[in-house]
């Protein structure tokens, strides 16, 4: 009798949960935008530190393997820790002094440009202008054509007074905006080195948890899980790093083979924006063109057509070959994700869509495999 209530009991709860759900809706939502805004900086911390570990476990696996030395083992996280922020902080900085210079460069050229033409443009309003602009002009002048103080503090002063009020609250944002993301990277940083140096204790504690309240046959359904995510999102990440080497390097070949100004730094900005999936490469272009643009408007166009046709090349060949590989997803699937996780999610939608659907041919192909095997279908594994 106890068993034939726990059907009903359950399927009642069940509805129960999701009257709630629905009549609770708006407020449901709220308050969860509100947990996911308070624990972001955790969850940036968390992407950081999966990232990173991936270079120190590379540095790990260097760092005197084989010592037996009590000192060269614990000191062996906090080095390696060291050395991988300290790389991809010297890496950025590298991009950065070389970019920074040729763009500052590329602006003044371009304002020592810009300034006969805006004088030229000056003169000509001057000569075009009404009675009544003429008016306001004569009265910021004396008769001798020296400037009337008096007359300029006021309208200076009145212009302050009637624009101090959005100019303050622009500035009071800008400085919210600023405190906030600098809190968020601290935070997010700080808990990235938590999580790299007691990754071994949070692993364990995770399974010994897992373990503890959930089934045999679930602990280690999810186990496997966690394992194929884990596996094809770090082989995801270090061939989509290959690929933007690729890229970088062949916008750079390409840039000097038809003699387009600032080869290796547009070559170096474009590998860098194309750690994000297929688009980001139009970034770095509209930065290269710009740049371009101040020295030849022409060659500034042919670059755009240059990029245009290397960014199709790239994302329908060498993309999907690179980073399809790297991860074990055939080529039109990667192609097809990258697609509709674009689509859906935009930038964030294209970088977790290609390893998640890498996780799941993975697990698709294992189940097949093992089923195919019990039913006498032989050892063969779907492509």
């Amino acid at each position: 009798m106890k068993q034939e209530w726990k059907g009903p009991l359950r399927l009642g709860a069940v509805l129960f949960v999701l009257y709630l759900a629905v009549h609770y809706w708006a407020k449901l939502s709220a308050l969860g935008t509100v947990a996911l805004k308070a624990g972001f900086p955790l969850a940036l911390g968390a992407v950081i530190a999966y990232t990173v570990n991936i270079l120190m476990s590379l540095y790990e696996g260097w760092y005197f393997p084989r010592s037996q030395s009590r000192a060269v083992i614990r000191s062996r996280r906090p080095v390696c820790l060291l050395l991988s922020f300290a790389s991809l902080i010297a890496i950025v900085l590298m991009i950065v002094r070389m970019i920074v210079p040729e763009l500052v460069q590329s602006v003044t050229l371009l304002l020592q440009e810009t300034v006969p033409i805006l004088q030229d443009l000056s003169v000509k309003v001057n000569e075009n202008l009404g009675p009544d602009q003429l008016a306001i002009l004569s009265q910021l002048f004396l008769a001798d054509g020296t400037i009337n103080w008096q007359e300029l503090v006021s309208k200076v002063l009145n212009f302050l007074m009637t624009g101090l009020g959005g100019v303050m609250g622009s500035l009071v944002s800008l400085l919210s905006a600023a405190v906030s993301t600098a809190f968020t990277a601290i935070v997010s940083v700080i808990f990235s080195i938590y999580l790299l140096m007691g990754k071994e204790d949070l692993s364990r504690q995770s399974a010994l948890v897992l373990k503890t309240y959930l089934p045999s046959k679930w602990h280690s359904r999810l186990l496997y899980f966690f394992q194929t995510l884990h596996n094809c999102f770090r082989r995801f990440v270090v061939g989509q790093c290959t690929e933007a080497v690729i890229l970088g390097l062949l916008c750079m070949a390409g840039m000097l083979l038809f003699r387009f100004p600032y080869a290796s730094m547009v070559g170096t900005l474009i590998g860098f924006t194309a750690l994000i999936p297929v688009a980001g490469a139009y970034i770095g272009a509209g930065v290269g063109a710009f740049m371009i643009f101040t020295v030849s408007p022409v060659k500034a166009l042919l670059f755009l057509v240059f990029i245009s046709v290397l960014q199709q090349l790239e994302g329908n060949l060498i993309y999907p070959r690179v980073v399809g590989s790297s991860i074990g997803l055939p080529g039109i699937w990667v192609l097809a994700a990258v697609t509709i996780g674009g689509g859906v999610l935009g930038i964030a939608g294209m970088l977790l869509a290609v390893p998640l659907a890498a996780a799941c041919y993975q697990m698709l192909r294992d189940d097949v495999s093992r089923r195919s095997a019990s039913l006498g279908g032989g050892d063969e594994d779907p492509k």
